[in-house]
């Protein structure tokens, strides 16, 4: 599977391998019918034999999952566990972060139906049989050849820094990954005869372990035996070079003979491009501990909230959160702005917690470095003090879901007022809201700074994901040429966004509605929403293509829920004009004509120059028959799309069911516009 995400690979059934079992992973062999699946390489998963996801929401949950996933069948002491998690507290904070983690976790797996997890007085157990964990089963010695590529991904790479005890921890354990990977990997290039398979196995062998030099002198003999000298070239100058970047060394005097009869035989090679440095991506931004106000504060929460809500923030593949616990230090020396600067962050989040009665009020704000005075975001969140667990994933995912976009629009203005645009990331930071003003002539221009910021950085994710998703407004607009180029165009952006970063969920969401929207499939955009929100619950434009995708299959109630969870995580969105359209379309599939009407009538006051919004606004106007409303909105719609007509509204929406499509038709008819 290497170079190729689990969510790609399962997308023709709607799920992904590891929800569907052992036996969709290539290589692996085949496996019982385990409770529960867990995926431990790549970005952490864990589903049920029903393919129900049941991963926790927090990092430290899930971290204490994938501990007890790596000692299968073993108990675990607790002591460890706490260790290993909270290093930098003392032991009556570790306790009771400990419990609290278990708490969630035990609460995510009711699902699987069964006890799969013991907890004792001292020690936790994940049972084996039960539980099928997919790093156990690559290293079983029935599984095949392929299997050996699942380990090219990293072990957990989403749970990367979330405390120096663990990450020593996962070191280790990709190390004996490795270890065992790359021996098996080795002798089977040993014992491969064919020319091609041994070609294969050299390249899997260094995709499992870089740094083995027999797999480096067996690809460039390999390459020179078939004719390639620059290959050959070419693979030993890699191996030079990550010999001396990784371990300060030469290559061995066997490697070195090989290069140097290749100079003889042939002169030397063409001198290899200089490597180029990638721009910085991003904004800075850090967390302090909240300070407790009164009595009945305890110390611990403060710094738990402040965790939570950087690790929540770190999901977000543009916004870099520095490390609280580092942060509270230097603070506590020189103050948090001063701090702050000090890191040379953009962005500083503080606040306070106190306690009224059986109420917890925290108070935070935003303050932007890089402007003397510049408070750019403050909210008071008051919530019940019985289960602190709650309150800190409660408040971080409404912390995060507001704090994004505000970010994003300070940067984008910044962009725009620079007189220069030449770096990838300030031509995306232009682009985003030229592409959301929707004047016709910025948008275009949208487009073309996004084409130059993929060409000045081919391997940056974020843009071909806004690539893609400007392309998805170019059809939606009815402004694009070619309808069937624009769409191949904005499925292959989407497609490689993802493959440059599969960790990205805004990229894996808009990949999911490139899928539903434009090619009409669903099924397979729900199983890239899902992805996505399993990578990042708190990312509002996830919820709503997910709500969409949803309604599309005919599952409006679920659709409307998910709208819900949009609505409560960012109220004030500044896409709000596209996204609180969405509700529109589950709507009008349950004959709610009237909240349609409205969600319609509301959508287009925001954005009048939005095309879609009057589409279902329309359809429900017809079924009200509120025939000089639905003259207007006609009016308006044929304005920006003179060509839409019943028969182009049904060859471009998604939506599945037959009868859905037709109440929708007949609302159209209804509302007075043409058949086409």
């Amino acid at each position: 599977m290497s170079g190729t995400s689990w969510v790609e690979a399962g997308a023709s059934t709607g799920a992904t391998p590891l929800a569907r079992g052992a036996a969709a992973l290539p290589g692996l062999p085949p496996a019982t019918t385990p409770l529960m699946r867990i995926g431990l390489i790549g970005p952490m998963e864990a589903w049920t034999l029903s393919s129900r996801p049941v991963l926790p929401r927090s990092r430290k949950a899930r971290a204490l999952l994938a501990v007890l996933g790596r000692s299968l069948g073993q108990p675990v002491p607790r002591s460890r566990l706490a260790e290993l998690l909270w290093s930098r507290r003392g032991e009556e904070q570790q306790r009771g972060s400990l419990r609290q983690a278990l708490h969630e976790l035990q609460a995510a797996l009711v699902p699987v139906g069964a006890p799969v997890l013991q907890a004792s007085r001292d020690s936790l157990m994940l049972q084996d049989g039960p539980v099928w964990i997919d790093a156990e089963a690559v290293l079983d010695r029935e599984a095949g050849p392929d299997a050996l590529d699942l380990l090219c991904q990293p072990l957990l790479p989403d749970l990367e820094g979330l405390d120096a005890a663990f990450d020593g921890w996962l070191t280790e354990q990709r190390a004996l990954l490795q270890s065992v990977a790359a021996h098996r990997a080795g002798a089977l290039l040993a014992a491969t005869t064919s020319p091609e398979a041994a070609l294969d196995a050299a390249e899997r062998l260094l995709r499992i372990d870089p740094a083995r030099e027999a797999g480096w002198r067996a690809l460039i003999r390999l390459r020179l035996d078939r004719g390639d000298r620059a290959g050959a070239y070419a693979a030993y100058e890699a191996c030079r070079s990550l010999m001396a970047s990784r371990f300060n060394i030469t290559p061995s005097a066997e490697t070195e003979a090989l290069a140097l009869a290749l100079r003889a035989e042939a002169g030397p090679p063409p001198p290899a491009p200089a490597p180029r440095q990638p721009a910085q991506r991003g904004t800075r931004l850090g967390v302090v501990p909240l300070l407790p106000l009164g009595e009945g504060v305890a110390s611990h929460l403060g710094l738990g909230l402040a965790e939570e809500i950087g690790t929540a923030l770190a999901r977000f593949r543009w916004v870099f959160v520095a490390d609280s616990t580092s942060l509270a230090e230097a603070t506590g020396r020189e103050g948090a702005e001063a701090a702050a600067r000090a890191l040379r962050l953009d962005y500083l989040l503080s606040g306070t917690v106190q306690r009224g009665g059986d109420t917890l009020r925290v108070s935070l704000r935003l303050a932007d470095l890089r402007d003397p005075g510049g408070l750019v975001w403050s909210q008071r969140f008051d919530r019940p003090a019985g289960d602190l667990l709650a309150l800190q994933d409660e408040v971080a995912a409404a912390v995060v879901a507001r704090i994004d976009p505000e970010i994003l629009l300070i940067e984008a203005k910044r962009a725009t007022a620079r007189p220069a645009h030449s770096g990838a990331y300030d031509l995306l930071l232009r682009a985003i809201p030229a592409i959301h003003r929707l004047d016709r002539q910025s948008f275009m221009a949208a487009g073309e700074w996004l084409s130059q910021a993929t060409a000045l950085e081919p391997d940056y994710a974020q843009v071909h994901a806004w690539h893609a998703y400007w392309h998805l407004f170019l059809v939606g607009q009815g402004w694009s040429a070619d309808e069937a180029a624009s769409t191949v165009e904005a499925e292959r952006l989407a497609q490689h966004a993802s493959g440059l970063d599969p960790l990205d969920a805004q990229a894996l969401t808009i990949q999911g509605h490139v899928r539903a929207f434009l090619h009409h499939e669903p099924d397979q955009a729900a199983a890239l929403h899902d992805r996505a929100l399993a990578l990042n619950p708190n990312l509002a434009m996830a919820w709503v293509f997910s709500g969409m995708a949803e309604s599309y299959r005919g599952r409006h109630e679920e659709a409307l829920l998910r709208l819900d969870r949009y609505a409560a995580l960012s109220p004030c969105h500044p896409h709000a004009f596209f996204f609180d359209a969405a509700r529109g379309i589950p709507l009008v599939m349950l004959r709610r004509h009237e909240e349609a009407a409205a969600v319609g009538r509301a959508a287009v006051a925001l954005r009048p120059a939005f095309s879609s919004n009057y589409k279902t606004y329309l359809s429900a106007l017809g079924h009200l028959g509120l025939k000089d409303e639905a003259a207007t909105a006609r009016s308006r719609l044929l304005a920006i799309e003179p060509d839409f007509s019943i028969a182009k509204a049904l060859r471009r929406t998604p939506v599945r069911g037959e009868e859905d499509r037709a109440h929708y038709a007949e609302g159209l008819r209804l509302a007075g516009l043409g058949a086409g």
